[in-house]
């Protein structure tokens, strides 16, 4: 049984800090922030002018609308001025500017990859897949936001990697959103969130509700039971928590990809979003819609969730429920089977499991798949992205962690009809990290978050050692050959 040969490839993504985002950037007290803006509010016109133009002289072309910006953080900055207080222009942006800051969001490292068909597909050669790829970028204090570069395959599988944009953004929050209250009732249920103050605060609302009407009906429950405990106000404040870890953002039509940043926003995710595992899902009816599982990290807990978007331009983030919801490393199979929604997931830091569920949004049951086996996964199995689809069976390219903690690529087949049987895995890994890939910021690992197959090749975009990424690539059959 001959094992696959892979081809590594020259393309190599490398952190970028050039790559900066420009962010709000917050006073540690609303003191200090009425402090600052009586400091800028005390300098005389020409200093105002002065120091503005040393701002747009050095900052103005390093993003694509920073007036735009600065304008919007002065709004949100206004609360702390005097009450009567005169601002000209330009002190309104230098304002602004006071309140903003750069984060590097590659400073650190551009990592753990998964790659998907671009929506897309006009105007190529025969035989030419355009693709999306997403990356983990993390910068000062180890916060990971999702990142994204296009390429093109073409028919001999040879890899172009675009170049990027020299400007980052964040998308803007879709306003006052709406709510389904069945959906949103069971979530508040498997949170364990009942009781009087729960039913008197849902009981109201109408079948679709907005973030302002919830919180309208949490203030009435509070008056009508007449709650001030800290039991009731925990129910009402994770109630509100709920609504706003299930949000909406969408980017400029007119921005390009490579642009496009997925920053944390909710406080589940305050310390990153991290390992996007995309994979484009094919619905019963036909059409198409990405989703990705992601894992929120707020410096102590580490929360699988969720992406959808029908087209890198808007995105939806939903939050996951039930038992099977731990852990990391959960990723979907692109199709429903059996009229039923597929998950790989890792609930025990150890073996890989299946979870199966009649609803995206909730996973109660989970069963074991998958135990290591070889010495090279001894310590730890577990997923490299989404199945992929072939006619032998779901191909699952997989991690495997030996001794000295070094992580390597495998795969795995599984039943095209039935999951839970495992038709065959690789006795040797695909990939380990050679000398040139075992340095890094966690040194000798090699990690993906999704691969596809392109004219009877695999190619699987990789980390090296949790810093920058490249790609491999291999004859399919001879993966699927290789299994015992």
């Amino acid at each position: 049984m001959n094992h696959p040969k892979i081809q590594r490839t020259a393309v190599v993504l490398h952190p970028d800090p050039r790559r900066v985002l420009l962010r709000p950037f917050l006073p540690p007290n609303d003191e200090r922030a009425r402090r600052l803006c009586a400091q800028v509010l005390g300098l005389t016109e020409a200093e105002v002018r002065e120091l503005w133009s040393q701002v747009q002289a050095e900052f103005g072309k390093r993003h694509a609308a920073t007036h735009a910006f600065l304008a919007r953080r002065y709004e949100q900055a206004r609360p702390c001025l005097p009450h009567q207080a005169v601002v000209s222009h330009d002190r309104a942006l230098l304002l602004g500017a006071f309140f903003s800051h750069e984060y590097s969001l590659e400073a650190a490292a551009l990592f753990n990859p998964s790659i998907v068909p671009h929506p897309d597909q006009s105007q190529l050669e025969p035989g030419t897949l355009r693709f999306v790829l997403s990356l983990r970028a993390t910068g000062e204090g180890h916060i990971s936001s999702i990142t994204f570069r296009t390429g093109i395959l073409d028919a001999s599988g040879n890899i172009q990697v675009e170049t990027p944009s020299r400007y980052c953004l964040e998308p803007e929050q879709v306003p006052n959103i709406s709510y389904e209250k069945q959906l949103f009732a069971r979530k508040l249920r498997e949170l364990g969130l009942s009781g009087d103050f729960i039913r008197q605060a849902v009981q109201h609302l109408c079948e679709v509700f907005t973030l302002d009407e919830l919180r309208a009906a949490v203030r009435r429950a509070i008056e009508h039971l007449r709650l001030r405990d800290r039991q009731s106000e925990a129910a009402a404040r994770k109630t509100l928590m709920l609504a706003q870890s299930n949000y909406q953002v969408r980017f400029p039509a007119d921005s390009q990809l490579s642009e496009r940043v997925l920053f944390p926003v909710t406080p589940s995710q305050s310390n990153g979003i991290e390992d996007a595992r995309f994979v484009q899902f094919h619905e019963e009816d036909g059409t198409k819609t990405y989703y990705a599982t992601y894992t929120a990290f707020d410096g102590k807990m580490v929360l699988p969730q969720f992406i959808e978007t029908p087209d890198f331009e808007h995105f939806k983030f939903i939050t996951l429920n039930g038992d099977a919801v731990e852990n990391k490393g959960m990723a979907l199979f692109p199709r429903k089977i059996q009229g039923r929604y597929v998950m790989l997931g890792r609930q025990d830091h150890e073996n890989i499991y299946l979870m199966f569920s009649e609803h995206l949004h909730f996973w109660n049951d989970s069963q074991l798949l998958l135990q290591p086996r070889f010495p090279w996964e001894f310590v730890q199995l577990g997923n490299c992205g989404s199945p992929i689809e072939t006619k032998a069976g779901w191909l699952v390219i997989s991690h495997g962690v030996g001794a000295m903690r070094k992580y390597s690529i495998g795969a795995f087949l599984l039943d095209l009809d039935d999951p839970t049987r495992v038709l065959g895995r690789l006795r040797e890994p695909l990939i380990t990290p050679n000398e040139g890939e075992r340095e890094g910021y966690v040194p000798n690992v090699v990690y993906s978050c999704g691969s596809l197959v392109h004219g009877g090749r695999l190619i699987i975009p990789y980390a090296m050692s949790d810093y920058a990424a490249t790609f491999a690539t291999l004859e399919l059959d001879e993966v699927l050959a290789a299994m015992i």
